[in-house]
């Protein structure tokens, strides 16, 4: 017996104002979709005659806020098309990306990079010498990089998105000067590489995107 063959699974990010014409031209490509709404979420998961399956899942929580149409995929845009602004924490060992987004636009920002060392297969003393002047450059970068986070702008600001490396954005947000964005609801964590100006700027327009997740038809 040949062993079962797992589904292919893809991720997107669509703009509100593209995913109609997405979700067409997926239909075209597997059949008439069937579109069923989710709950608590206002996601969508749709089936097609072929057997390949898509999640769609808006880019914010509906807080209060729902979507507005007579149909699933018109309320699903309308959610995905609500302004609203986002504190975004980008951190790696090589530098650092925070802004203040909406709409798509990064409206405030400091970027930057700081050295910290990357690990070694020394053993011994030299191997623990080196753990406590690599944790302490990290220290040192995060609290620096939260002081460049606490002065962005945050009045008004709805969300903390956190991202790079995960325990070093953990250990950020947890500083004591960004108690006010530690409050905030965190969207989901985006793994995103060495943060730049362009980083952020590509997960400013991300952040507000359809995440879609489309699984194949195992034939």
């Amino acid at each position: 017996m040949s062993p079962t063959k797992s589904p292919a699974i893809r991720t997107a990010w669509v703009p509100a104002t593209r995913l109609v014409g997405w979700v067409e031209r997926f239909g075209l490509s597997h059949g008439t979709p069937v579109l069923t709404e989710t709950d608590p979420l206002s996601a969508l998961h749709i089936t097609t005659p072929d057997g390949t399956s898509a999640l769609l899942t808006p880019p914010w929580p509906v807080d209060g806020r729902p979507g507005r149409g007579d149909d699933a995929l018109s309320r699903l845009t309308s959610l995905a098309s609500q302004s609203r602004t986002v504190a975004v924490l980008l951190i790696r060992r090589g530098g650092y990306a925070v802004g203040i987004c909406r709409d798509g636009k990064v409206i405030a920002s400091k970027v930057g990079s700081r050295y910290v060392q990357s690990r070694t297969a020394a053993g011994g003393w030299s191997q623990q010498r080196f753990a406590r002047r690599r944790a302490n450059q990290a220290d040192a970068m995060i609290e620096a990089v939260a002081g460049h986070a606490a002065l962005l702008p945050a009045d008004g600001v709805e969300y903390v998105l956190l991202g790079g490396d995960r325990t070093m954005a953990s250990l950020l947000i947890d500083e004591p000067v960004l108690h006010r964005l530690a409050k905030l609801n965190q969207l989901e964590f985006m793994d995103v590489p060495d943060p730049k100006a362009k980083t952020l700027a590509e997960v400013a327009e991300r952040v507000r995107s359809i995440r879609i997740t489309v699984t194949d038809s195992v034939t």
